[in-house]
């Protein structure tokens, strides 16, 4: 695992995108036999994690392997690739360095029996104890994504309306369902990836999917990152509460080490 992580820089235009419509397709982004490899470990991991992914609502939508870049060193290499730290600097505006906030590895089981359902439209960012919205999430196909696997839908500049409240709290608490507005804005059409297609969005973006329609899990990668400058702001949250962090201070600790590019 010592050769570069094979990663493509992202293109002037792919930049515009995303910051005009907060979200971008990233065709080819990282070498599909890279991701081959990804793909036999993620399907080692979740063949012993049958069966744990039912907890809550987020959980009746996609299953998680959290934090799978500590735990596993092909996925980590990938998550702390210098070339994609560049990437995401360059997508985010303003910013000149970024740490990593969470990976995960994503399973969303075909619809069919007791399998998953559709991941409501949300927004990341109402849930994260940061003063800062600068965050975007790499979420990266480890197999072909066909649109009615439960490919990510978006709506198109809903980033410029800040923190729209959070969901999957409880029932019927998506986004369009507490802002019916929001459906006035155009929503991605429907689109297949390939195997090592990503795409990137911001932690403000409204986003969801569909359930899979097909009869194969759908397979991802997800890789979170936000501003190196970011304060912590001491809000509760699962993933920062009793680390230690010192409040209106930047997150300096192992858990979110910065990515250098």
């Amino acid at each position: 695992m010592g050769e570069p992580v094979p990663v493509r820089e992202v293109t002037a235009e792919e930049v515009a995108r995303f910051r005009d419509r907060g979200w971008a397709r990233l065709p080819g982004l990282v070498d599909p036999g890279y991701v081959a490899g990804l793909r036999e470990r993620a399907l080692e991991r979740l063949g012993r994690r049958q069966g744990r992914f039912r907890n809550g609502f987020v959980d009746r939508a996609f299953g998680q392997d959290r934090d799978i870049a500590r735990q596993d060193e092909a996925f980590g290499a990938l998550a702390m690739s210098p070339r994609l730290a560049r990437d995401v600097v360059r997508l985010l505006t303003g910013v000149r360095s970024v740490r990593l906030q969470v990976t995960n590895l994503l399973v969303k089981e075909p619809a069919d029996g007791d399998g998953h359902g559709e991941t409501v439209f949300h927004q990341d960012f109402p849930w994260m104890p940061m003063d800062r919205a600068a965050m975007l999430t790499v979420w990266l196909a480890l197999d072909d994504v066909p649109a009615d696997m439960g490919a990510l839908r978006f709506y198109e500049r809903s980033h410029l309306y800040g923190p729209l409240g959070r969901s999957f709290v409880r029932e019927g608490d998506d986004a369009l369902t507490q802002h019916p507005w929001l459906a006035d804005l155009d929503l991605s059409e429907p689109f297949d990836l390939e195997a090592g297609d990503a795409t990137v969005h911001s932690s403000l973006v409204i986003h969801g999917a569909p359930a899979n329609r097909r009869d194969r899990p759908r397979l991802s990668f997800t890789a979170t990152y936000f501003d190196a400058d970011t304060l912590y702001t001491g809000a509760p949250y699962g993933q920062t509460d009793g680390l230690g962090l010192t409040v209106n201070a930047p997150f300096d600790h192992p858990m979110f080490p910065v990515v250098r590019g």
